[in-house]
């Protein structure tokens, strides 16, 4: 990454009569911290090792950038992707902190290595793998330091979602440095995976500070998959902006992205089956876009540090609901009303159901436990939020209004009834049959497959009634779900180790009531991306042109907040302007007057 402007910014780094608010006002243009930050910093600066597990989106750099700023010496980033490390330093650079990185994308790495030993670095980033070197630990010893900060921290936890042994590699290093703080930074992690955070980096249990999980910006809604190419095409054209679609496999990438085409919006794909100058070219496309869709394996997202996502859709079933938080909370993260939608079918739990069996021992436990709690979330006719917030230990409040359930509460039925139906024909018929054989069986309509083997003279043939049909498919993708149904190696259907309560009668089922047609829950373009008057179109059209002008996204500039805080507070000085929250003196010298243009030729006309 080439080094920044030798300008160091407008502040004056020390150890001593602290005044972190000044920063934070000078810097990074607010007036006060929001959520945990000031609890995470305090602690920072006074030198205590930190766990800062806090949602995307709540300003989790900051807490290591403030105290960068603060401490002397340089402050030493762990992060796990050199994209990611670019996108947060470009950011950095923009509020004028001296940042840079050394990776093996980087080709000044020597002019660096200067800089760091001379101290003219507020941040350093390096990837795990460099950090652990006994070369860059020498490096280490010869400069000061003001903090070590290990973001993107479950990946040190093999219990975490996305572990990266080289993680767990930095303890010794660190130690090393025993007097120097840490501060390990995620978003996402379970009880399990704290535990294991704090025991791997050596930070004691009193460091852990808890923002809550909750991302009230983002709107929840899940709804199953019948065809995702249309379901997706239909959601991209109702909602406007930059969005990501994750698609289960690399071909479905590819495919799914060359459908969306016919929207009309600038599509990418993304795997890590591409070449890598592909894979970079879309990635940085989409960072500079104001309404690219990417669609991508799970290989994209942790590397992006774009914070005007307005969507983020599952074409199928994440891998957890630790994954489906870390993956969804890359919506909004700019604070602005941001959806979150999920497809899912039977066939998607049937195949991680299948992928159990190939897991270690050790593992199978808590990894049915995941998927189970998957289940529970996707059949839910409850608030999602309240589900999601309850799996990470936390008290929500029963309903959130503003997930597809609260706002459109469904109806729910007892479907015990047909669920028994449904499991005695998959038993009768032998537990071979896929689901359109067994229908034809329940409904009692031949063929010449169903006369074959004799099914039209089971007792089951034909007990189904034509207005219960409907409820058939909802009912096997709850059975599929809670593992009451199974499927064959060959895709077909059999009973699960719950069946047997549900054919006894001693567990119920209860599924939400299926639409009689399509039913498009009230998830409008209109609540997830407001626009502006005309001056905030304005005010965003200046700033695209700028962003184009200097090749760089254009939520470097200002954020969408910031802009609608100018078209309603209208400043006409410099002075007024830097009053604006997000606003810090560098973006004010940087880009103030041109915002100031727009707002003064709007005010004389």
């Amino acid at each position: 990454m080439t080094l920044p402007s030798p300008n160091p910014g407008p502040f004056v780094t020390c150890d001593t009569a602290i005044d972190a608010h000044a920063i934070l006002r000078e810097v990074f243009g607010f007036a006060g911290f929001r959520g945990r930050q000031e609890d995470v910093v305090s602690r920072v600066l006074a030198g205590k090792h930190t766990l800062a597990l806090m949602p995307t989106g709540a300003g989790k750099s900051l807490c290591y950038q403030l105290p960068a700023l603060a401490r002397s010496g340089t402050a030493i980033v762990v992060s796990p992707l050199i994209a990611l490390m670019h996108d947060q330093i470009r950011a950095a650079q923009a509020l004028g902190i001296r940042a840079a990185s050394m990776t093996s994308a980087d080709s000044d790495r020597a002019e660096t290595t200067k800089a760091f030993r001379a101290g003219k670095l507020d941040l350093l980033y390096v990837a795990p793998e460099r950090a652990t070197t006994p070369a860059f630990r020498s490096l280490l010893e010869s400069c000061k330091l003001s903090l070590f900060a290990i973001d993107e921290a479950h990946c040190v936890s093999e219990w975490g979602h996305d572990f990266r042994p080289d993680y767990r590699a930095l303890r010794p290093m660190l130690d090393c440095f025993a007097d120097v703080p840490r501060l390990a930074l995620t978003a996402t992690a379970d009880e399990v995976t704290r535990a294991d955070i704090l025991k791997q980096l050596g930070i004691p249990d009193e460091g852990l500070i808890r923002a809550g999980f909750d991302r009230p910006n983002i709107r929840y809604a899940i709804s199953p998959r019948a065809s995702a190419a249309r379901q997706i095409g239909d959601f991209v054209q109702r909602n406007p902006g930059a969005g990501i679609v994750y698609a289960t496999s690399r071909r479905a990438t590819e495919d799914l992205a060359e459908k969306l085409k016919a929207t009309g919006r600038p599509v990418g794909a993304y795997h890590a089956g591409l070449p890598a100058e592909e894979r970079a070219a879309t990635q940085a496309a989409f960072v500079a876009s104001e309404d690219m869709v990417m669609v991508a394996t799970i290989a994209f997202g942790m590397g992006i540090d774009k914070p005007d996502v307005r969507f983020v859709v599952h074409a199928g079933l994440p891998k957890s609901i630790e994954a489906y938080y870390q993956e969804t909370g890359r919506a909004g993260r700019d604070g602005d009303p941001a959806i979150a939608q999920m497809f899912w079918s039977a066939s998607d739990f049937a195949r991680a159901r299948q992928w159990l069996g190939e897991v270690e021992e050790a593992r199978v436990a808590p990894e049915r436990a995941r998927l189970n709690a998957l289940a529970a979330l996707v059949e839910s006719a409850g608030c999602r939020r309240a589900i999601l917030l309850r799996h990470f230990g936390e008290d929500p409040p029963q309903t959130c209004g503003n997930c597809d359930n609260c706002c459109d509460p469904p109806q729910v039925i007892d479907a015990t009834q047909t669920a028994q139906k449904l499991l005695s024909a998959v038993y009768r018929t032998g537990q071979s049959f896929g689901i359109g054989h067994v229908e034809k069986v329940l409904l009692g309509r031949e063929d010449e497959r169903v006369r074959q083997r004799g099914h039209d003279r089971l007792s089951v043939f034909g007990i189904l009634a034509d207005e219960e049909s409907r409820l058939l498919r909802p009912v096997m993708r709850s059975l599929m779900a809670h593992e009451m149904l199974a499927t064959t190696d060959h895709g077909g259907l059999a009973l699960g180790p719950g069946a047997r309560e549900v054919l006894k009668g001693e567990r119920k089922v209860a599924i939400t009531e299926p639409p009689a047609r399509k039913r498009r829950r009230s998830s409008g373009s209109a609540a997830a991306n407001p626009v502006g008057d005309p001056l905030f179109d304005a005010l965003r059209a200046r700033r695209t042109a700028l962003a184009k002008e200097h090749s760089i996204p254009a939520y470097i500039i200002f954020h969408d907040s910031v802009l609608r805080a100018m078209a309603e507070q209208r400043p006409g000085t410099r002075a007024m302007l830097g009053e604006i929250q997000g606003v810090g003196a560098k973006k004010l010298e940087s880009w103030g007057e041109p915002f100031l243009e727009v707002i003064r030729e709007f005010e004389a006309a």
